[in-house]
C-alpha cells in the first residue's frame, strides 16, 4: 500500500515529531502500507522522507522521490540541497515528471502522488481561506476518496 506526503514548506513547531512518528508506525504495521511517495520540497517533505529513512532501519519499506522537474534541487537553499542530495541517494526509486519547469509542474506532480497513493498523508495549517500546493492536494485526496490523515 503506498502512501503520499504534502505538507507546507514552512514547517513550524506545531509539527509533533513524537505523534508523525508514531502515526508512520501505525500506518506500516496496522494498514500495510509499504512505499512512500515524497515530492522532495523544502519543509515538510524533506522531514518526511528523512524520517522515512530512519525507519527503513526498522521496517521493510520504501521510499520513492517524486520530482516535478529535474532541476528541483537548483530552487533550494544551501542546506536544503544538502538534505535533498542525501535523502535522493537512499531513494528506492525517482520519478522525475518533467525535464524543466512549466506551470502547473507542482500540481501535477501531487496529482502523481495522490494518483498512486492509498493513503495521502498531510501536515496541513490550513481553514476554508488557504491556497496553494498543500492545500491543492489535500482538497483532490478528499475529491478523489483516499484516506487522508493530517497531522
Amino acid at each position: 500500500m503506498n502512501c503520499a506526503f504534502t505538507g507546507h514548506r514552512n514547517v513550524k513547531d506545531d509539527l509533533d515529531m513524537e505523534l508523525f512518528d508514531l502515526s508512520l508506525r501505525h500506518i506500516i504495521c496496522d494498514w500495510g502500507v509499504d512505499t512512500f511517495l515524497n515530492g522532495m520540497a523544502r519543509g515538510f517533505d524533506l522531514i518526511a522522507a528523512q524520517k522515512v529513512l530512519q525507519l527503513k532501519k526498522e521496517y521493510q519499506i520504501r521510499l520513492i522521490a517524486c520530482i516535478p522537474f529535474g532541476a528541483q534541487i537548483d530552487t533550494l537553499g544551501e542546506k536544503d540541497r544538502e538534505i535533498y542530495k542525501n535523502v535522493l541517494e537512499k531513494c528506492d526509486d525517482v520519478h522525475v515528471l518533467s525535464a524543466g519547469y512549466y506551470p502547473g509542474c507542482m500540481h501535477a506532480r501531487n496529482r502523481f502522488m495522490v494518483d498512486n497513493a492509498s493513503v495521502v498523508y498531510a501536515y496541513y495549517r490550513g481553514d476554508e481561506f488557504s491556497r496553494g500546493g498543500t492545500t491543492y492536494t489535500v482538497n483532490y485526496a478528499e475529491k478523489t476518496n483516499k484516506k487522508l490523515i493530517i497531522i
